[in-house]
């Protein structure tokens, strides 16, 4: 077979690989009929719609109506269900009455129960909260309908739990793991998510302990479509992401899965994220987690799952699942050493290795992964330059996000084929070798002490050596076996380059581009071989220049992909002033009937209300005065000793208000404080301590998100040497709805911006301590 045909089939096989190793990770084709005792992704679907026909944030009337069909379809079910209220307070001062849902299953065995679990509420408060996590709801009542079916009954308990005010602070899976007398049964967990609409869930574990006993139960459970690595975790434990499971580890050492898709990102926690968009194929991938693990489970020894010893592990494509013990690390990697100077050792020896050439390996690797990083980072920069619209998108994932993470690996590609014609010499494809091999194993070195879950990425390596010798020995060795040989090192690392930019931002998208490159060099003993880089350089620039022209005509916002913007009202009863305020960068058809063509930009911004991103204010203007209904504000001096006054503080609504922020001017520490009769538990920031009312660090005192009118009840004391002014924000989310201020609907081509308070009529007013 002549050397440009075996090139030709690499670069096909390598591209099916590509395809391979992403669209192979969940199900495909959904089909229209399944057995009464199978899951059935229509009827799923079919509550999906359901719950997400509109935004059900707590204290909202889609809320309790989203409750009510939980209720219902549980009991159709013949299931008996009961709910759980109470207020909760987090260590962030947030403050909620959240509502779960319940409903348990009696098993034959001691008690000891397997909790399926999701959360029912939307984020406020504009999300319809189809895939986050309708399709959690979706996905357990559907499996539930299909277990009951089959009729056979469990040795474990299994208890269902719809958590209430997921969205605000994880508070009903705190009211859970707290109150409940269940939480003390429950072993296990398995907790459905979303954090996008479409693409594979991930599987992510959550253990105080170690994770050999939980992931060799995953594998036997044969999940048909194991997406998952232990990287993924590790990266995962760093982020500020938990989720409700998260708590149920931390407090109640309740072990569990969670499995999560991020793929369409743009659409998370958006008025896009209604049932429409939501990818059936998704759908389908957290059934085929549910039903296979709740067979499982239903009878092992939930008691054996704790385990002092980790596991790496990782898919492969087809449902492959690898895993081997942590304690293989080291032994791996020296051996890794070993291998790699004696094979290079023989072959210097033997001249079959060029001392010089690996020297002069190191050039090109360099020059590929500097060039092609600062390229790709400054692309991104050059489009956030060219379309400052993405600003507006806070989480920072476009819609056309996908063309800049092709054009990023295109790039990248190119520059890498570019530097290594320009260094390359084939006649020394050994040597030059030798240089990223060797780069490797010290990455994977690196990684092994700080980032474990990675430490897998060792297993290319081994196949390097192999693909080393077989260079050495034959001066034009089989470019499709070495082809072969490199697949690992792509099922491994591919997914890697999308997931990044995808979870958290394209503001990664150079990690992208030096993933690609770092690919590129374990494929040398393949690449190395092509006559005509120079050539596969321009058609992947070219490929680049198309997926650029592509994104860049897909980058205006259409009824498709919507602008985000934000609008509020806010009235300082103080001041008797009101005013128009704007998270936004750039003004929109919408927004400059309020701000104008030219917005005066803030110097000196209102205080930022609780947001992801920490976003504030960035423009004001005049506006009309309305009669807005105050809330009753009560203050009494009730105690006072030597040292310190005694104060209790009561906010009633009188209008139909959604969420109640207090901050103060300074960050005066009180020495207790109670709402509703709660305390906040301390926080750990670093080495020390803080709290929210005691030992302070922020201006923002207290958040309370509320349902049914219910009254704020604040209970403190302070010292008498201390002052302290309250700065009470009311906010409800009627801003559209308020006749008097007639604000227009938002064309087709917007959607309130997510992750900030929007839509907002805001009430301000001061509440001194009279002293």
């Amino acid at each position: 077979m002549s050397k440009n045909l075996q090139a030709l089939i690499a670069l096909l096989l390598i591209s099916f690989c590509c395809w391979l190793s992403y669209y192979s990770l969940k199900p495909s084709g959904i089909p229209e009929e399944v057995s009464e005792n199978e899951f059935s992704v229509g009827k799923a679907f079919q509550h999906v719609e359901k719950i997400g026909d509109s935004p059900h944030y707590l204290g909202s009337a889609a809320h309790s109506s989203v409750r009510n069909y939980i209720v219902n379809e549980l009991q159709k079910l013949g299931l008996e269900v009961q709910t759980q209220e109470d207020f909760v307070l987090n260590d962030a001062a947030i403050l909620s009455r959240p509502q779960n849902i319940l409903t348990r299953i009696k098993g034959s065995g001691n008690g000891d129960a397997l909790v399926l679990m999701t959360h029912y509420d939307s984020q406020p408060h504009s999300s319809y909260g189809a895939s986050d996590a309708g399709s959690g709801v979706a996905t357990i009542l559907e499996g539930l309908r299909a277990f009951i079916a089959e009729g056979n009954p469990p040795k474990n308990d299994l208890i269902v739990l719809f958590t209430d005010a997921e969205e605000i602070g994880l508070m009903g899976a705190e009211l859970f793991v707290r109150q409940h007398p269940w939480a003390k049964d429950a072993r296990l967990a398995l907790n459905f998510e979303a954090r996008g609409s479409g693409g594979s869930s991930f599987m992510l574990l959550e253990t105080n302990a170690g994770n050999a006993k939980l992931i060799k139960a995953f594998k036997e459970a044969h999940v048909p479509y194991p997406t998952t690595n232990s990287l993924a975790y590790s990266v995962y434990k760093l982020l500020p992401n938990d989720t409700d499971l998260t708590v149920l580890r931390e407090s109640g050492n309740i072990n569990g899965f969670n499995f999560a898709f991020i793929g369409d990102h743009f659409d998370y926690h958006t008025a896009n994220d209604i049932p429409e968009n939501l990818d059936l194929e998704t759908l389908a991938h957290q059934g085929d987690y549910l039903m296979p693990l709740l067979h499982y489970f239903q009878d092992a020894d939930l008691n054996l799952l704790n385990s002092d010893n980790d596991l790496l592990y990782f898919n492969l494509p087809f449902g492959q699942f690898v895993t081997y013990p942590f304690g293989w690390i080291m032994p791996m990697l020296i051996l890794a050493f070993i291998l790699f100077f004696t094979v290079v050792g023989y072959g210097i020896f033997k001249k079959k290795l060029s001392v010089k050439a690996i020297f002069k390996g190191f050039a090109p690797y360099f020059l590929s992964l500097i060039i092609g990083g600062l390229l790709v980072f400054g692309l991104w920069k050059f489009c956030l330059y060219i379309y400052p619209e993405y600003s507006e998108m806070l989480h920072g994932f476009t819609y056309n996000g996908y063309s800049y993470i092709t054009a990023a690996v295109l790039l990248s590609l190119t520059v890498a084929f570019f530097v290594y014609h320009k260094f390359y010499n084939e006649d020394k494809t050994a040597s030059q070798f030798v240089a990223p091999l060797f780069l490797w194993i010290l990455i994977c070195a690196l990684l092994a002490v700080g980032l474990k879950g990675a430490a897998y990425f060792i297993i290319p390596a081994y196949f390097g050596f192999i693909q080393l010798l077989l260079m050495m020995h034959k001066k034009q060795p089989n470019i499709i076996l070495n082809t072969i040989l490199s697949l690992p090192a792509l099922f491994i690392l591919f997914p890697f380059i999308q997931m990044f930019p995808v979870a958290l931002g394209l503001k990664m998208l150079f990690l992208a581009g030096i993933l690609s490159i770092l690919l590129f060099t374990l494929f040398l003993p393949v690449f190395g071989y092509f006559a005509k880089k120079d050539l596969l350089a321009v058609l992947f620039f070219l490929g680049f220049n198309a997926f650029m022209f592509y994104a860049h005509f897909t980058s205006e916002f259409t009824a498709e992909r919507p602008k985000p913007n934000s609008l509020v009202y806010l009235y300082d009863a103080d001041e008797d002033k009101a005013n128009w305020y704007s998270y936004d960068e750039m003004p929109d058809e919408w927004t400059r009937k309020y701000f104008g063509e030219d917005p005066v930009i803030l110097t000196n911004a209102e205080t930022k209300f609780s947001s992801k991103y920490n976003s504030g204010f960035t423009w004001r203007s005049d506006a009309p005065k309305i009669d807005i209904k105050s809330p009753e504000i009560i203050l009494q001096k009730i105690d006072s000793s030597n040292n310190e006054f005694q104060y209790s503080l009561k906010i009633a609504p009188n209008r139909d208000a959604k969420r109640i922020e207090i901050y103060t001017e300074n960050i005066t520490d009180f020495n207790d404080f109670k709402v509703n009769g709660l305390q906040a538990e301390n926080v750990k920031l670093g080495e020390e301590s803080f709290n929210m009312f005691t030992r302070r660090w922020k201006n923002r005192l207290l958040s309370y998100y509320i349902s049914s009118k219910d009254t704020l009840r604040m209970n403190f004391s302070l010292d008498k040497t201390k002052s302290a002014e309250f700065i009470l924000y009311e906010s409800s989310y009627d801003l559209l709805e308020n006749k008097e201020l007639d604000v227009s609907r938002r064309s087709e081509t917007m959607i309130p911006k997510p992750f900030i308070l929007n839509d907002a009529v805001i009430y301000k007013k001061r509440v001194k301590l009279n002293q």
